[in-house]
């Protein structure tokens, strides 16, 4: 992610890194409401309002723009008691019930609590968000009730928001439009008009810039409606046709029924392991966003709702066995924005695969370098192996002739710009100093270091990228040989094959018993225990024996939480177990692990990562896992502790459980040969049963039924439409 967070030493001892974001408010404490569709997502908290403080991400956000950042419901001028509140399992609609409070005037009771209940209902579709309000009286008289929403747009910048302080911006003008609509514009410095139209519906009582107010007379059991419209408005052309609150809400429940036949589905003996599931598919359904090229999953809310390209690629990796259709959008999308050029300010070379891309004024006015950056050295690889797995599951010719220059534009970045130095390893080094220090999924400030706590100085080559390179040649020159290459296939296999040799040599350190971090800018090992040498299986390029003595490492005490395999060991001078990622647990970081485990046959092992994966998952709010949780130890009765600005939802960590699943049940596919293949499939001990239905491999749908016996599973196949085979090796 590009943001450096929680550094393990006092900010005071360095400067404050340039996209820090302060921890000023705590997301873990607040457990916000989050809704998205498309290019807009919202943050409320639980009572269904806006209330942003600081550094608060609470808001309507359209393409990295906070479009409405106040919005506030009272009755009676008062702010009501909260009932309930809860995002519905398809992450659809947001429902919140409440209630009014005791009302005194002149200290008599006048209006006593639980009378009146509101129900709020929102959802967002099509740049909009949509609520209804119902306004009830349960008394047993007639009443007339005073509600109010009061209402501002700010136009903070996503990053303003983070923290990132700017000299000069634009200005916000309030207008009311008509007796119903209010509008927000604002004079952007980039040039691009942006404005925030507030429709209501009835047409209130008094309706200012800021607040409208409603009155009510209702009569015992009467209800009656209140319907508010937010639109975000981009450029100079007019509004689209606003559509109305019930016929935006059918459209956007059709989307999803068809989002959701697309996939598998995975039903289980245990209901809540089948909950984590249903929330974690509902994540990526909502985070993946239409784009020309295809679906894509945007990363992660608040702080990444866009599309990264090491995220994307491993949220498809992770959810390929599943929905192999992101994948085909992940592809399609990077390869449409691989860099051509050379960009020192983008961190850009010919064939380099995206890092990340904003849209906001900030990166319109290049004040940060995010437009379109490229500096991450894992994408490139990772690209390819994506598309080397997707043509194994997929089979999708048109779809491999399509992006096939740009896999050999990225094996050739690989080559010529990957190694900077011509030693056989990929490094990387930011060539301006607006770019990010570190370029590997670890991309806080001091997250690559030496034992004693030194920083690595680029540039840098990391163990686990080393690993990507090396599959991403052996799985291009499966493609090369498909796509009647055999010399480049040969050159691929011979390149994959003296990468191993180098890597096994450089990066094994016997005393730690595992793979180095990095190798620094003078060649110098990082010994620290972390989990990239966990990552290092996921590759394929360990030796199996010392696979083995990786995979017994991350199960020691120093590593395992609990909750999942740390970033860092314990042992280590910069484990901090609350830091970003120098001792906190990452869901996909320890679901890339599983794969890797389960490459190697340590399937054990996966199993005791998925049940700790599933038990977090439990205490978490919504079943969902965030971003990363910290590191410190489990206790008895005691759930995981919270990182206090993590994404939730987060695309890598909502697809999680999924991969750790294809682990357990050792899935493969082989498009080419018509085979879905279960080696060694083991389920953990939470499950006596998993079924997958709609599983489809080619033309063919197939609905399985595992169910485990002691620590043996059957395998039957309950439906097959096509022509297709399923292995099981026991």
């Amino acid at each position: 992610m590009t943001v450096s967070v929680a550094q393990s030493q006092p900010l005071a001892q360095g400067p404050t890194p340039e996209f820090y974001i302060p921890a000023t408010s705590s997301l873990a404490e607040r457990r916000p409401r989050t809704l998205k569709h498309g290019d807009t997502f919202a943050m409320f908290d639980h009572y269904g309002d806006l209330v942003a403080a600081e550094h608060s991400p609470e808001g309507i956000f359209h393409q990295d723009t906070r479009y409405l950042s106040k919005l506030a419901f009272t009755i009676q001028g008062r702010r009501p008691l909260l009932l309930s509140s809860t995002v519905q399992n398809n992450n659809a609609v947001l429902n919140v019930d409440l209630t009014n409070p005791d009302v005194f005037e002149g200290g008599v009771l006048v209006l006593p609590k639980d009378t009146i209940h509101v129900s709020r209902a929102k959802f967002l579709w099509e740049s909009a968000c949509y609520e209804m309000l119902v306004i009830r009286n349960y008394g047993d008289r007639r009443l007339r009730v005073r509600v109010a929403l009061d209402f501002d747009a700010d136009f903070a910048d996503l990053f303003e928001v983070r923290g990132f302080r700017r000299g000069r911006r634009g200005r916000v003008m309030a207008e009311v439009l008509d007796p119903r609509t209010v509008t927000f514009s604002y004079g952007a410095l980039d040039g691009l008009p942006r404005r925030t139209r507030l429709c209501l519906d009835p047409v209130p009582d008094q309706l200012r810039a800021e607040r409208a107010e409603f009155v009510f007379d209702l009569e015992p059991k009467e209800r009656r409606p209140v319907f508010v419209t937010v639109q975000c408005l981009v450029g100079e052309r007019p509004p689209p046709r606003q559509e109305g609150f019930f016929s935006a809400m059918r459209q956007a429940r059709k989307a999803l029924v068809g989002a959701a036949a697309r996939a598998a589905a995975v039903e289980t003996s245990n209901s809540v392991y089948n909950e984590v599931l249903c929330r974690s598919m509902a994540d990526i359904t909502m985070l993946v966003t239409d784009t020309p090229q295809g679906a894509y999953p945007y990363a992660g809310i608040p702080w990444f709702s866009t599309a990264f390209g090491r995220d994307g690629i491993i949220t498809a990796i992770e959810m390929l066995w599943v929905d192999p259709w992101i994948a085909r959008g992940v592809l399609r999308f990077l390869a449409a924005h691989q860099a051509t050029a050379e960009n020192p300010d983008a961190d850009a070379e010919p064939g380099k695969i995206l890092h990340e891309m904003r849209q906001c004024e900030l990166a319109r006015l290049g004040e940060i370098p995010f437009g379109r950056y490229y500096g991450s050295v894992d994408a490139t690889p990772l690209f390819v192996v994506l598309a080397g797995l997707y043509w194994q599951r997929s089979g999708d010719r048109d779809t491999l002739e399509a992006i096939w220059p740009q896999v050999k534009a990225a094996l050739a970045w690989i080559d010529r710009y990957g190694d900077r130095d011509g030693d056989g390893f990929i490094e990387y080094g930011r060539r301006r100093d607006s770019g990010l220090a570190n370029q590997g999924w670890k991309d806080s400030e001091d997250a690559v270091f030496h034992a004693d706590g030194r920083l690595a100085r680029a540039p840098i080559a990391l163990a686990e990228v080393q690993g990507y390179v090396y599959a991403a040649r052996r799985l291009a020159a499966r493609m090369a040989r498909d796509m009647a290459e055999p010399v480049l296939a040969a050159r691929l296999d011979e390149q994959a094959r003296v990468l191993r040799e180098r890597f096994e040599e450089r990066f094994w350190c016997e005393e730690l018993g595992l793979y180095a971090l990095a190798l620094d800018g003078d060649k110098q090992p990082c010994r620290v225990r972390t989990s990239n040498a966990g990552q290092v299986l996921f590759s394929g390029i360990a030796r199996p024996e010392r696979a083995a003595r990786v995979a017994d490492a991350l199960f020691g005490n120093d590593f395992f939480s609990g909750w999942g395999i740390r970033t860092v060991s314990a042992r280590q001078a910069r484990f901090n177990p609350a830091s970003y990622h120098n001792g906190s647990v990452w869901p996909h970081d320890n679901a890339l692990i599983g794969l890797g485990l389960a490459r190697y046959g340590h399937t054990d092992k996966v199993l005791k990562l998925a049940s700790a994966l599933f038990d977090a998952a439990t205490h978490m709010d919504l079943r969902r896992l965030p971003e990363l949780f910290c590191g410190f130890r489990r206790k008895r009765d005691k759930g995981p502790t919270l990182y206090p600005v993590a994404c939730a939802p987060q695309a890598w960590a909502a697809a999680a459980p999924f991969a750790l699943l294809q682990a357990c049940l050792g899935l493969e596919f082989d498009a080419a040969l018509k085979t879905v293949r279960l080696r060694h499939p083991r389920l953990p001990d939470f499950l006596d049963w998993v079924q997958v239905r709609n599983l489809r491999i080619g033309d063919t749908l197939l609905h399985i039924l595992l169910r485990r016996h002691g620590t043996d599973v059957a395998v039957n196949v309950l439906e097959r439409q096509g022509p297709a085979e399923v292995e099981v090796i026991l």
